[in-house]
């Protein structure tokens, strides 16, 4: 079984890339499975039901989530009926959504499972006790568990992936836009990497005009915050290798592709 995963999809341009480079990632790598992060898609804000299926028409089975979920109010029309839409697990109780989907590969199953760090992001119930819970629930039925683990802080996701190891076939984290160089098979066996990256403007800053950032951190004031939707693009990704038997990991590799870093099939 082998799974790749897409990060932060950002705007439009993050959905050109998706559109581009999805079905050649396809054919170099053989992925049984693909995942996107979908919680920017939306001008950089949240998702749509038409972002989302467009999403699946690519060729991925399963879309997560994470603190910008909310942010496009045409979610809650919806997320409930989107059978492969994932938002964190650790939401409160209530929330519409799932915190864990199931998507049945030919003979195999794989839980694809999305959680919400709380440092210095809104005060959620624990993702560390929620994630034991859907843990639990999934290894009912399937070996192969995939977990986003939508943070901000490196220390709470290392710490998630090795709360979890050799209980999941892997943890990866998304939210903060930089890929790290950190990717690894932990000792239990499970794959792990802090941040998979962005997918969306390359020439920005974490998918918005540099200039309104710099803006902001050079005068303190409020400044409107857009997706630039004309020039570089990039995308960041990972490819998880798993023991069809076990459900745990065997290989993992970082991609990504953009103008440093080109494609090469």
């Amino acid at each position: 079984m082998n799974i790749l995963f897409i990060g932060d999809v950002v705007g439009s341009p993050g959905r050109d890339m998706v559109k581009e480079y999805l079905p050649k990632l396809k054919d170099k790598y053989r992925p049984q499975m693909t995942i996107i992060n979908g919680e920017n898609a939306a001008g950089g804000k949240g998702i749509t039901e038409k972002i989302y299926r467009s999403f699946l028409e690519s060729g991925a089975q399963a879309v997560t989530l994470g603190n910008h979920a909310w942010d496009n109010r045409e979610i809650f029309e919806f997320i409930d009926s989107a059978k492969y839409l994932v938002r964190p697990g650790n939401f409160p109780e209530g929330t519409p959504g799932k915190g864990i989907v199931f998507v049945k590969m030919n003979d195999l199953e794989v839980a694809v499972i999305n959680l919400q760090g709380r440092t210095f992001m809104a005060p959620l119930d624990c993702p560390f006790r929620k994630a034991d819970e859907l843990v639990a629930e999934a290894r009912e039925r399937t070996p192969f568990i995939f977990v986003d683990f939508h943070a901000e802080v490196t220390s709470e996701k290392q710490a998630m992936g090795w709360y979890l190891d050799g209980k999941v076939s892997a943890v990866v984290g998304t939210h903060t836009h930089v890929q790290t160089a950190d990717n690894r098979i932990l000792p239990g066996g499970t794959a792990y990497l802090t941040d998979v990256g962005m997918t969306g403007p390359y020439d920005g800053i974490l998918g918005v005009e540099k200039e309104a950032v710099m803006k902001r951190f050079l005068t303190s004031l409020p400044v409107r915050f857009e997706v630039p939707t004309e020039g570089r693009a990039q995308l960041s990704a990972v490819y998880i290798e798993l023991d069809r038997k076990t459900g745990l990991a065997k290989k993992t590799q970082r991609i990504l592709i953009n103008d440093d870093n080109p494609f090469y099939s």
